[in-house]
């Protein structure tokens, strides 16, 4: 079989895995998966109880990854999330007890209820690929994946992420209610059945990484670049934004319309991949100025306009010979 063949028919696999325990969001399953390859990490802002934790467990245990979950308090101290040098008296040596940020793939719940000291111990990590405890640098697992959580609702004893923080996440997203239709369905499951129970993992760690070179490899035209380009320096100029697109951003826009594409079983990518993810790369970045508060506008619905005002190129479907 061909390679890509397999690869998509992978994805397509753990997509209807993942849909199959957490019903209806198909959508949200897609673009955490095409974070997860895009080597990106997510930012889930949603109320409880809408199936948050359920999700990254699901896919950890598909993957067969090391799950590690962080419970964010405004107790927690950067050596619970790093790890620490405890003495050993019978070796008479320190010993370095890794913290949970070690594992591959990482729940950061209500990560807003916690010091910014804290929060960055989290940041190095996300940003850097390694941890710096006692004075020593410790790489982190080629799979790392941070998906982080915070509950808009409640803003009492939280600490609103910086915008440097909000820069590492590849994507924000909310899950939102699940429809009628399929909470119906989660009404007819046995309560007493775990549907993680039944799940095996479906590839390896290296099985993903081979994913993400293969994702990595999409081709993006020069006319896509253009557009992706356009759309960036739209934010920068725009009346109402205050701060626009930073080229980390840029590049992690190129990241996510290679991953989307891929996802969606293209060796190449189009306008529609551009149009699919930028709302979610982007508008957790922008800084608005006080007029679109007024303008009762947001950074999603801002993106939105940004993206309708742009001339949609005409993309070249595979490199010049």
């Amino acid at each position: 079989m061909n390679p890509s063949v397999e690869a998509h028919q992978t994805i397509s696999e753990l997509l209807d895995h993942v849909e199959h325990v957490v019903v209806g969001k198909r959508k949200v399953v897609k673009l955490i998966t095409v974070a997860l390859l895009a080597g990106g990490h997510v930012l889930i802002e949603d109320i409880p109880g809408v199936g948050k934790t359920i999700m990254v467990q699901t896919i950890a245990k598909l993957i067969g990854a090391d799950f590690k979950r962080i419970q964010f308090t405004p107790d927690l101290l950067p050596s619970d999330i790093t790890g620490l040098s405890i003495y050993n008296q019978k070796e008479s040596r320190f010993e370095f007890r890794p913290g949970p940020i070690m594992g591959n793939i990482i729940l950061a719940d209500e990560i807003n209820r916690t010091s910014p000291k804290t929060q960055s111990a989290l940041l190095e990590g996300m940003a850097e690929g390694h941890v710096t405890v006692d004075g020593v640098t410790r790489t982190l697992p080629e799979l790392f994946f941070v998906m982080a959580t915070q509950n808009p609702i409640e803003y009492e004893g939280t600490y609103a992420l910086p915008e440097a923080q909000l820069d590492r996440f590849l994507m924000k997203l909310s899950m939102g209610y699940p429809d009628r239709k399929h909470e119906l369905s989660l009404l007819d499951r046995d309560p007493e059945q775990n549907p993680l129970s039944k799940l095996k993992p479906m590839l390896s760690i290296d099985h993903l990484l081979y994913l993400r070179h293969l994702s990595a490899a999409v081709f993006v035209s020069d006319a896509i670049k253009n557009y992706l380009m356009d759309l960036v320096e739209a934010t920068r100029t725009h009346p109402s934004i205050a701060l626009g697109i930073s080229p980390r951003g840029t590049i992690s826009l190129l990241r996510a319309v290679q991953a989307y594409a891929f996802v969606a079983e293209r060796d190449y990518a189009i306008p529609d991949d551009v149009k699919a993810v930028a709302p979610y790369v982007l508008a957790h970045r922008l800084l608005l100025k006080p007029e679109a508060a007024y303008e009762q506008k947001d950074a999603y619905m801002l993106i939105q306009e940004i993206l309708a005002s742009i001339k949609i190129p005409v993309s070249l479907k595979e490199p010049l010979q």
